[in-house]
């Protein structure tokens, strides 16, 4: 069955054709036609033209010419597949699943502890709540040496350092990184290091390594001095905003403006949060990512179904902020506005999404295995450990059969092959299942997703 999404954005008319990918701008007659050509195909994929414009006759308020030519275009893109086209990947799924498991990517939780207090931190102030900890040299380089064991003839690996913050363990990440470039000839590997900090403890030497050795660095930092400060605080109370941002500059600066992202959250205390991406391209950062914040109802700082409305419109703020910027030649890249509609994800990423349980694993610093890092500390979810591997093989089952098919939500969802199905961590801590959806979060990675398309379409017509 085809699936069709149209929708009107800054004075575009849009229609995504969900299956084969293609993005249309369409004029008003043929937006307006679409839906009545759309039942006829639904009725008889071999409509003729003949027969179509028959049909639309009386029901428009455009002459016959302008009937015959629009029906005449949609029917042609059909044809060439980019319209009505049928759903193709659903057969994918069983290979998928049946596919011998490779591990990609490993995020390394090199420092149980932290020293931010940040209110709506989903780690409990970096311990997971749990006892502090910091991972050893021998459990990294375990943990390192089971990355290259369980991902077989895969040549490219992603190692994240993870907190807490990782800078409280930095010499063990500056050993592990060499370690991991030690071994990377011998055994065909190629290592792409990532660290997610704080910056309280980001100096020069450190920036100095990081920018040699790692692929990506992200840094923490919720936008305007206020909005940071209120919920990013010390361990003593206070606001850190002051103590990194000068830091932060200067690293994006020093990787010339690529190859990182400042990355913030935004809550219920800042749901104008344009204005927070603003101050930080204000401030000369070109990467900038800025994520709903993921709480209990409770949380005075939660997201609220009631709120739904005033963040949508603060995603349209955002893009014509973006296209302003890009206009005047002071652009900057939105993480979530970032988006291939030529080439894209492979058929299992646009299906499965992160791999988490079963291409991508969480590291404890006891060594312990997780689907990923929002599980870690869950005992339902201990999946094994860096000496013995993955001993719960049933808990990586579950994992792997986690799809956009296998979530009713997505199956009659626009968006199911951009998110692909979105956050599993997320929809099990809201429903307790990892083949659910967080509705919240589907509905702003909705929005992002159209705006993200409306870009590429008001980009290309410049």
């Amino acid at each position: 069955m085809f699936q069709l999404h149209q929708y009107k954005s800054h004075g575009y008319n849009l229609v995504l054709d969900v299956n084969s990918g293609s993005v249309h701008i369409f004029d008003e007659p043929a937006y307006c036609m679409l839906p009545r050509i759309a039942e006829l195909v639904e009725a008889d994929r071999d409509v003729t033209r003949e027969e179509a414009e028959r049909a639309l006759e009386g029901d428009f308020p455009y002459d016959r010419e302008t009937i015959s030519e629009t029906v005449s275009e949609i029917l042609s893109l059909k044809d060439d597949g980019s319209l009505f086209a049928e759903d193709i990947y659903e057969k994918y799924v069983g290979a998928i699943n049946a596919a011998v498991p490779v591990v990609k990517a490993l995020c390394l939780h090199i420092a149980h502890d932290c020293n931010l207090a940040c209110s709506y931190c989903f780690a409990g102030k970096g311990e997971y709540s749990g006892e502090r900890a910091l991972m050893s040299y021998e459990t990294g380089k375990a943990a390192l040496d089971l990355l290259v064991r369980e991902s077989r003839g895969r040549r490219n690996l992603e190692v994240d350092f993870f907190g807490g913050e990782p800078l409280m363990n930095w010499e063990v990440v500056k050993q592990l990184v060499l370690y991991g470039r030690s071994v990377e000839k011998e055994q065909g590997k190629n290592f792409r290091f990532t660290l997610t900090t704080n910056g309280l403890l980001l100096d020069d030497e450190k920036l100095g390594f990081i920018n040699r050795e790692m692929g990506n660095l992200v840094l923490s930092v919720d936008g305007r001095k206020e909005v940071h400060d209120r919920l990013r605080k010390t361990r003593d109370g206070r606001g850190s905003y002051d103590l990194i941002i000068d830091r932060f500059i200067h690293a994006a600066e020093s990787r010339d403006q690529d190859r990182y992202y400042v990355r913030g959250t935004f809550t219920g205390y800042n749901k104008d949060f344009s204005r927070d991406v603003e101050a930080l391209a204000d401030l000369g950062f070109r990467q900038i990512s800025m994520e709903p914040v993921v709480a209990e109802k409770s949380e005075p700082y939660a997201l609220r179904e009631e709120d739904i409305p005033e963040l949508l419109e603060e995603y349209d703020r955002l893009s014509e902020l973006y296209l302003e910027r890009r206009r005047e030649g002071r652009g900057f890249n939105f993480f979530h506005f970032n988006i291939d509609l030529e080439g894209g994800p492979c058929v299992a990423k646009r299906l499965s999404g992160c791999g988490s349980g079963c291409e991508y694993l969480s590291v404890t610093p006891d060594g312990s295995l997780y689907p990923c890092h929002q599980f870690a500390g869950k005992p339902d979810f201990l999946m094994g450990n860096v000496e013995q591997g993955i001993v719960r093989t049933d808990i990586r089952d579950r994992f792997r059969k986690c799809n956009v098919y296998s979530r009713p939500e997505c199956r009659k969802c626009f968006a199911r092959y951009y998110c692909s199905g979105g956050c599993s961590a997320n929809a099990f801590n809201e429903n307790g299942d990892i083949n659910s959806v967080y509705e919240i979060g589907c509905v702003l990675e909705r929005k992002r997703i159209e705006c993200a398309i409306m870009l590429k379409a008001a980009l290309s017509d410049e």
